[in-house]
């Protein structure tokens, strides 16, 4: 297996294994090549794909504000799962916000996903209780679908 940076011309592989993910959520825009390029190229080098079988298997978008860090995205093909290839890139994208001097991250995980949230139980991670997460949709033409 080959943890590396992501690259716009992983693009596709990346497409089609958040496509595989039964409930996973896509925006319009910013799941489209231009918004995953636009982030790549303001984030570059923090975001990370996992290639086995000359396929991509597990990717995360990871970005920062200059302040907090913030993991998208986070995902890895079912059959490739409980082989530690989501914590190799979790890992592989703090060392890469630590190099930019960023100290904290967080991530938004869906309620009803059992596995993810029993993933970043798993590794460490802190459910917050004392806060509230709020949205606002600036462009509306920016859909939400979920993947059945």
């Amino acid at each position: 297996m080959e943890i590396r940076s992501m690259m716009i011309d992983d693009y596709d592989g990346v497409y089609a294994l958040w496509m595989s993910i039964k409930g996973f959520a896509l925006r319009s825009l910013d799941d489209s090549r231009e918004g995953v390029e636009r982030f790549l190229k303001r984030n570059p080098g923090n975001s990370v794909v996992a290639i086995e079988d000359g396929k991509i298997v597990g990717s995360i978008l990871c970005g920062h504000d200059g302040r907090r860090g913030c993991l998208y995205h986070v995902c890895v093909h079912e059959a490739y799962r409980m082989r530690g290839i989501g914590k190799s890139m979790v890992v592989y994208c703090m060392k890469e916000l630590e190099k930019e001097q960023i100290s904290k991250v967080s991530l938004i995980a869906f309620t009803v996903n059992d596995i993810g949230n029993a993933f970043w139980k798993e590794i460490g991670w802190t459910r917050r209780e004392d806060l509230n997460y709020y949205d606002f949709v600036l462009n509306k033409k920016n859909i939400v679908n979920f993947n059945k």
